[in-house]
């Protein structure tokens, strides 16, 4: 008993650093026990000797990497559920993280359709817009709506469009609560800090900003990049990473240090991008290639080229652009999205340095947006007839539309759940 006592006088004298160590030092004690090998964690860059807690995202999150690809079924084409409502092409959509609800916006800067529920299909809510200059009067946005984000607790949707603002929204009750404006062109990608209401913004005008939307604040401005950012994503580190359009990189943003990474590997211009678990990323180019990232290599792991094939234009070939990436965090799991006619599923190979083809799941038009459920149980599609970013074709025959995607599964293996578990 005296033993406990000192014990625990030593622990309320411990400092928070110490304390940090003592409980990193228990975790990595109590896998070994369990017969795991895994490294000890890293100290966090700008502090030398300090180790991080084990809750953090440093730390290895190896239990968590399911191979999601075992487990899904080809998707059944006549099982897709197709759900109309936009008038001009879907450009983005967000899933609410209890897989019950996606929003969505389109190229209609007059009317933005925001909210469907999952199960029925239903349009829960539609948000009128009006003429460029009257945002402050409507509810809704004037102009074409390219990215939106929502946060992790489902709280705030943010929206961004052409006109250089960004909107935040009361998700539940599809309210505006405020305009952020700093942004000189399109606002083009947009993220929430997993776990926070940290925003992360990209935009036209080659910058990234930070916003605290709880606070209703601008943070900070970063730049880097020497062409337009075409998309942005983030999960729980204080880092983004972004796709730079022309300029040919993929960046890492490091917050706190004011610092980035870049990253070489495409061809063309690199329009999507997204995080697969906090060390490995994936993107797309209009020169048809996917790319495999690991956030330590400047160089893809991975990278499939023409990866949906190839069309005639004026008589010459010309691969399928790349127009949707998306990853189903902490899995083996990846899709993308172009005009040729389908939606491809992927599997990321031991240590993400393979990226091989699993199915195809017939889509007219062009796929906009991309996203898996939280539970991996379903895939949904923003598709419309025209890209989201111009309008370079338009194809008479898809229609403007959101398209779920059910994706079965395996009755056997471990829970689709674990994924978002780290």
């Amino acid at each position: 008993r005296r033993r406990q006592d000192t014990a625990e006088e030593e622990e309320i004298d411990e400092t928070p650093q110490e304390k940090k160590l003592r409980l990193a030092k228990l975790y990595l004690e109590e896998l070994r026990q369990l017969g795991e090998s895994w490294p000890a964690p890293a100290p966090r860059e700008g502090s030398p000797g300090t180790q991080p807690s084990p809750h953090s995202p440093c730390l290895p999150q190896r239990r968590s990497h399911i191979l999601l690809s075992l487990q899904v079924q080809p998707p059944d084409p006549a099982s897709i559920r197709v759900l109309r409502g936009h008038q001009l092409p879907v450009t983005c959509l967000v899933i609410s993280p209890d897989d019950r609800f996606i929003f969505s916006a389109s190229k209609d800067g007059s009317l933005i359709k925001c909210k469907w529920e999952v199960e029925s299909g239903k349009r829960l809510c539609v948000v009128p817009g009006g003429k460029k200059g009257t945002e402050e009067q409507h509810m809704g946005h004037a102009s074409q709506v390219l990215c939106m984000a929502i946060s992790s607790d489902g709280k705030y949707l943010a929206t961004g469009d052409r006109n250089k603002l960004i909107m935040i929204w009361d998700a539940a009750a599809c309210k505006r609560l405020h305009i952020f404006t700093g942004h000189r062109d399109a606002v083009s990608g947009l993220s929430f800090r997993k776990g926070t209401h940290q925003l992360y913004s990209a935009s036209h005008d080659r910058s990234v900003k930070v916003w605290n939307v709880a606070e209703n604040a601008y943070m900070e401005t970063l730049f880097g990049h020497q062409d337009v950012i075409a998309g942005l994503d983030s999960l729980s580190r204080d880092c983004c990473v972004t796709a730079g359009g022309r300029d040919g990189t993929v960046r890492l943003w490091k917050i706190p240090e004011e610092s980035q990474l870049v990253f070489y590997g495409h061809q063309g211009s690199i329009d999507c991008i997204q995080l697969i678990n906090e060390e490995h990323m994936v993107s797309g180019a209009d020169d048809g290639s996917v790319a495999l990232w690991g956030l330590t290599k400047k160089k893809p792991l991975a990278l499939a080229q023409r990866a949906h094939g190839m069309r005639e234009a004026k008589g010459l070939e010309e691969p399928y652009w790349i127009s949707a990436v998306a990853a189903l965090r902490n899995s083996d799991l990846v899709a993308t999205g172009s005009h040729s006619g389908n939606v491809k599923l992927w599997k990321c190979g031991e240590g993400f340095r393979k990226l091989e083809p699993l199915w195809d799941i017939p889509l007219v038009g062009f796929v906009n947006s991309l996203k898996f459920s939280a539970t991996g149980d379903f895939l949904v599609a923003g598709v419309g007839q025209e890209h989201r970013l111009g309008r370079w074709w338009r194809l008479k025959e898809a229609k403007n539309s959101i398209c779920i995607i059910p994706l079965k599964q395996a009755a056997t293996g471990p829970s689709p759940e674990a994924p978002n578990s780290s």
